[in-house]
């Protein structure tokens, strides 16, 4: 079987777009006991909505609860167990052993998976959680994609291991930092990271205060903890022959364009399309240099600026497209960035390749708050998040993403 596709759902909108665009399953938190307090995140009331819309369509849903915990977050946890599993929650992703003997005393059903902040590099301890009640591993990040074949060769089948394939990387071992509560006062393991190690530093000696010694310097600063991006989308089949049962995107904070774009190219090579066809797409969202983590030995840092890149930009949404006859649609589209009818527009589906198109007669839609009861002819689309159609010249379905290369 191929390996899971598990992407990030930081938000309603996140879970809508990693979902239409491939996912096998989606990981979020609640608005406690995750380690992305900065996501929109979800109501624990929301968890039976969010697990109904999945399952309708087909995905798992594993809601993470792997914060260090104290004896405060201990008492609130049978309540929270209870309430993931009465919602028909997947799995809940812990890294706590005394958040692991609560889960498997007040929600049997629920499966444990072990988040990758307990730092499982060996099989022993992989053993040891299994032994305890959890279904799935999340491998440290450190380990080569050798050291996990040698697990899964030395740990029962039915225990399922899981790894990263794409996305940020964290230059503590397994995300263990502590830069973030000494400078910033924000704790990384209990979901507040400032990201500190992303900042610009330099050495002052103790007899020379206030002279700044650059530890290692171009023109863009000093940056000597910044790790690069992950990028496995070439290797997933190294990923697949190791033994590893789900991949995972990291990502709880990134915007719905990011999800669906990332998502989309890691299911269509999963599903056979040929890497080299997709590996642009991962440059069109903002990231860091990409590496191979520590897969295929040590990960690498940047010493480029903390600047993320990107190549292009979210201009819209589709909401609805209907024929107009003659080869020729009209779409009705929600603004997200300022475009006109000048700009080198794409659309972007599920489970095809991204597409050119052409955009004219753009007519912005008046919202309930409006005077005007009908639509009105506009030189370019620039109402963020308000209604427009237009015609074109390509079919687009709802949730289609329409974007274009950035500007300047």
């Amino acid at each position: 079987m191929k390996p899971e596709l598990l992407a990030p759902a930081g938000g309603w909108e996140q879970l809508e777009y990693a979902i239409r665009f491939g996912a096998d399953a989606v990981y979020l938190a609640t608005e406690s006991f995750g380690m992305r307090s900065k996501a929109i995140n979800f109501a624990i009331e929301e968890i039976p909505q969010v697990v109904d819309y999945a399952h309708e369509r087909g995905a798992k849903v594993h809601v993470a609860c792997n914060i260090v915990m104290r004896d405060g977050d201990l008492e609130q946890l049978p309540a929270y167990f209870e309430a993931l599993e009465a919602a028909g929650v997947d799995a809940t992703i812990i890294g706590d052993l005394g958040a692991l003997r609560i889960a498997r005393k007040h929600a049997p059903s629920l499966d444990i998976h072990v988040s990758t902040q307990a730092s499982v590099a060996n099989s022993e301890s992989a053993l040891a959680w299994y032994e305890m009640g959890a279904k799935r591993i999340v491998l440290a990040r450190e380990l080569s994609l050798e050291a996990i074949a040698d697990i899964r060769a030395r740990v029962p089948r039915e225990l399922e291991l899981e790894a990263f394939c794409h996305g940020s990387m964290c230059m503590a071992y397994s995300g263990r930092c502590i830069i973030s509560d000494f400078l910033a006062d924000r704790s990384a393991q209990r979901g507040a990271c400032a990201q500190s190690c992303r900042w610009n530093y330099a050495l002052v000696e103790e007899k020379r205060p206030g002279e700044f010694i650059p530890i290692e310097e171009d023109s863009n600063g000093t940056y000597i903890l910044n790790s690069k991006d992950m990028n496995m989308l070439a290797h997933l089949a190294d990923m697949e022959a190791a033994g590893i049962d789900s991949i995972k995107i990291e990502g709880r904070n990134k915007k719905a364009f990011y999800v669906a774009i990332v998502t989309n190219a890691y299911r269509q090579v999963l599903d056979g399309a040929n890497p080299a066809d997709f590996a642009h797409e991962l440059d069109t969202v903002s990231h860091r240099p990409y590496s191979t983590g520590f897969f295929y030995g040590p990960a690498t840092q940047s010493f480029d600026s903390v600047d993320y890149v990107r190549s292009y930009q979210w201009m819209a949404d589709v909401l609805e497209c209907e024929s107009a006859g003659d080869g020729i649609w009209l779409a009705t589209i929600r603004c997200r960035n300022k475009f006109d009818v000048a700009d080198k527009l794409e659309v972007v589906s599920p489970m095809v390749p991204s597409a050119s198109f052409r955009a004219w007669d753009f007519m912005h839609v008046p919202n309930d708050t409006e005077e005007a009861s009908a639509p009105y002819s506009v030189a370019e689309v620039s109402r963020t998040m308000e209604t427009y159609t237009m015609l074109v010249d390509h079919e687009l379905k709802p949730f289609d993403i329409i974007r274009a290369p950035s500007r300047g």
